[in-house]
């Protein structure tokens, strides 16, 4: 039995993460992250006049409270706003501005969620912190390892890649070896109040609002001209190239182009300086596709896996694993050459990196390259 705090979410899976923890006779406490505020987020930007405060975390609270007082737990209410505000959020907004497509859900499970909550934890002495990730944790005596969900659909150990050994050595993941329909299961049959709740999708601080509209608050509209890339033709407008990301064929507000096949139209390329979008309606164009990458800031998190050489790769979450040769340029930089071409690799993004059932770690794509060129629209 240890001593346990758990991360409720006010969602099921962290609910059923609680049961699964109070099964295993540990000793349970549970803290509710207060992230985002967007007053206080205002006043760090030195903008108060922006009001986007539209993410449902009193809903949250409110539902993990009625399922801590079901198991009769204690629930501890912490506020990260301002850590979530300089180290997650800043960045988020500063790659966009350079036209990059960041990850924030990365950096706040390795700043907030396995960082000051971990610390938290430390501080009021407990033997772990527990999440309700779909992912799992070896501990063994040559350290501790993050290993994939038995719900491979689900699996969440894209978002966990930059964790480090000493925050793995100190976690738990109840629900590594449960299905998303078994826990809906699990919950149905002990009448939780978020049974039937709805998966929360995408970023907190966005919940269901126009993703668009809410980096305007942030990031002012700079229009600009989307362009057929073969032809050089201009087919619309855009109200900003950072809105996209490579790949996009989503939101482009370009159907029906008059000369162009029918079908999906997909970014390919952008210009920050030029304020030009490029795409095109070929699904399997070139620049939709590479063959070597440059990732930044690597964390191998169990020194069994320092300086592999071989291994799988994920260049986003919902991505097939791809096979890549991994050439050190340091200690935290790495070029990755693919097997095969991989297909809408996007600057800014997280690379996870696999070798069997482990996630051995990850970074942030830097640079990408087709043929040796780097895809350059400047």
């Amino acid at each position: 039995m240890a001593r346990v705090f758990l991360g409720l979410s006010g969602g099921v899976d962290s609910a059923v993460a609680l049961k699964l923890l109070l099964d295993q006779k540990h000793e349970v406490v549970c803290g509710f992250m207060r992230n985002w505020d967007s007053t206080a987020n205002n006043d760090f930007l030195g903008n108060p006049t922006i009001n986007d405060d539209n993410c449902p975390q009193e809903i949250d609270y409110n539902d993990a409270m009625k399922v801590a007082q079901q198991f009769n737990v204690e629930l501890v209410r912490i506020d990260f706003v301002r850590e979530y505000w300089e180290e997650v959020f800043a960045y988020f907004i500063d790659e966009y501005k350079k036209g990059r497509t960041p990850n924030p859900d990365i950096l706040c499970n390795k700043y907030i969620k396995f960082d000051h909550f971990l610390k938290y934890a430390k501080e009021h002495n407990f033997d772990y912190i527990a999440m309700g990730h779909y992912a799992g944790v070896e501990h063994t005596d040559k350290g501790s390892f993050l290993i994939k969900a038995k719900d491979t659909n689900k699996d969440q150990t894209y978002f966990l890649c930059q964790l480090n050994q000493d925050q793995l050595e100190m976690s738990l993941f109840p629900l590594t070896n449960y299905t998303k329909p078994e826990i809906r299961e699990i919950a149905n049959k002990l009448d939780l109040n978020v049974a039937r709740k709805k998966d929360s999708t995408g970023i907190c601080f966005i919940g269901e609002r126009d993703f668009k509209k809410f980096l305007t608050n942030y990031i002012p509209a700079q229009k600009g001209k989307i362009v057929d890339y073969e032809t050089n033709k201009v087919i619309g407008e855009h109200s900003g190239v950072m809105y996209y990301t490579i790949g996009q064929s989503k939101g482009l507000g370009i159907g029906g182009q008059k000369d162009f096949n029918d079908g999906k139209w997909y970014v390919v390329g952008k210009s920050i300086s030029k304020k030009i979008l490029y795409v095109s309606n070929d699904p399997s164009h070139i620049l939709l596709k590479s063959d070597e990458v440059i990732v930044n800031d690597i964390i191998i998190n169990n020194k069994k896996f320092v300086k592999i050489e071989q291994c799988t790769a994920k260049f986003r979450y919902r991505s097939r694993e791809c096979s890549v040769t991994i050439k050190w340029l340091d200690d935290t930089t790495a070029i990755l050459k693919g097997d095969n071409l991989i297909e809408s690799i996007t600057p800014g993004q997280a690379c996870a990196l696999y070798k069997d059932k482990y996630c051995i770690g990850g970074g942030f794509i830097n640079q990408v390259f087709y043929k040796g060129q780097e895809k350059n629209y400047e």
